[in-house]
């Protein structure tokens, strides 16, 4: 096929690592702007980082919800290559940019609209709401660009080539790095300045993604981005990245909940911890969900091809990998919680409340690694159901146990052990369901052989 490399041959060491690294650095980039954007606001004070860190839990609902047509693009384009199908991969792709384009469209429409009674839900100082709700509102505009990024970035994933969104992501978050300071502070825009800094960034590296795939890539023989809509695919696509999407958009849902008890608890460093916490965990997170999405896209080709003995090294293989950083990031947060928060609000109160969260937080680290792991391996074989279903229920056990903490006279700490606990609970469930299904789920359905016997004939 043409613009794809296979991975059902070869070294399968190399073949994760060489795949995991660019989408892990591509994850770190996407992390990275928010991290950018907290370490600039951080010097304007903790309201600030309050003010965007409340924004912070919507943007990040905003790509859980992109996950859909992301995943859906990996595990359907993908599957389709593994199986030696061109015709339905470039459909698939075609689909999925089409799906983003909508949902993103409609999406964003209704945080612009509804930003006012939105952001009031944390019941926020007044000034504090007036520039969360600008913010959001700047940021909503852009959302399109978010979703399609994702979406290309999903095909490029499933084709092995996940270098190319490295590289168009990195260079969008140079831009941010740049245009942050210079808006923020140069043109005195304050925490506007961050949202406009990324608007423009993002906008980039959607118009590097169409020039990449329009005028350098032959990438699946070429597809048109738009087409007109059919049961077939937007069925698959909708079967395999509903899960997903639902899944960490109802865990999105949780930390709203989590977020207004933190500001009831805490006042705004509550909120402001849990939120700057939340994106300094994502160190961890977005190592093993550059793994797990390795894991996925390898598994998806091997799996259709009938490479089982391939899908179970490279399973036990990525669990050695991330479970040496998830052990790497407990013992960071646990012991130098302080400082890791301080880079990005050097606040003394602020940092002092946030290391007491990372030392929490820290014990479930090697477990959340766990857990995204496991995911990869269902995603990659097409079942992405389990992961939502064990995910949708420890999340929401959260809320009846931070309730439970706070009224135990935990205070705002009851919160983060509920979160820490859950976490622990979901990646000892999802590796011991794996582990009772394995047998069944890794023998090779007969429709799936069907497929790949008629695509060799």
């Amino acid at each position: 096929m043409q613009g794809i490399k296979s991975l059902t041959q070869g070294s399968i060491n190399r073949q994760l690592f060489n795949l995991a690294m660019p989408i892990m650095a591509t994850s770190f980039i996407q992390m990275a702007y928010s991290l950018t954007d907290m370490a600039w606001v951080g010097r304007l004070g903790s309201e600030a980082v309050a003010a965007i860190g409340s924004v912070g839990i919507l943007t990040w609902m905003s790509g859980s919800i992109s996950l859909l047509n992301k995943v859906g693009s990996e595990v359907s384009v993908g599957q389709s290559i593994g199986a030696q199908n061109q015709e339905d991969a470039r459909h698939f792709a075609s689909h999925n940019i089409t799906i983003a384009l909508i949902i993103s469209i409609c999406w964003g429409g209704l945080l612009f609209i509804f930003a006012d009674p939105i952001i009031r839900i944390y019941e926020l100082d007044e000034h504090i709401t007036i520039n969360a709700i600008k913010y959001l509102r700047i940021i909503s505009t852009g959302l399109p660009f978010i979703f399609l990024s994702a979406a290309f970035t999903g095909i490029y994933n499933a084709a092995g080539r996940s270098k190319i969104p490295f590289y168009i992501s990195g260079t969008g978050l140079i831009l941010n790095i740049i245009l942050d300071p210079l808006f923020i502070f140069g043109f005195g825009l304050g925490t506007n300045g961050a949202a406009y800094a990324t608007w423009i960034s993002e906008a980039t590296v959607f118009l590097i993604f169409i020039y990449q795939l329009r005028y350098h890539d032959a990438l699946l023989g070429g597809f048109p981005f738009f087409t007109q809509l059919k049961k077939k695919y937007t069925g698959r696509i909708l079967k395999l990245g509903l899960p997903v999407a639902t899944l960490n958009t109802l865990f999105a849902f949780v930390n709203m909940f989590l977020c207004r008890t933190a500001s009831e608890q805490g006042g705004h460093l509550g909120l402001m911890t849990f939120t700057t916490g939340g994106q300094i965990e994502a160190i961890t997170w977005n190592t093993s969900q550059g793994f797990s999405t390795a894991l996925s896209a390898f598994i998806a080709q091997n799996y259709a091809a009938g490479r089982i003995e391939r899908v179970i090294k490279a399973w036990y293989t990525t669990l050695w990998m991330t479970g040496i950083f998830g052990t790497f990031c407990t013992l960071l947060f646990i012991f130098c919680g302080n400082e890791v928060f301080s880079i990005f609000v050097p606040e003394r109160a602020a940092y002092e409340a946030g290391g007491i969260f990372l030392r929490i937080d820290g014990y479930s680290q090697l477990f959340m690694m766990l857990e995204i792991t496991m995911q990869g391996v269902f995603y990659g074989i097409g079942r992405t159901v389990p992961p939502a279903i064990i995910s949708i229920v420890c999340n929401y056990m959260r809320i009846p146990l931070a309730i439970l903490f706070v009224r135990m006279g935990m205070g705002v700490e009851g919160i983060w052990w509920a979160v820490s606990a859950t976490t622990v609970i979901k990646g000892l469930i999802l590796l011991g369901w794996f582990i009772i299904i394995k047998q069944k789920c890794l023998n090779l359905p007969s429709v799936m052989q069907n497929q790949v016997s008629s695509s060799k004939t």
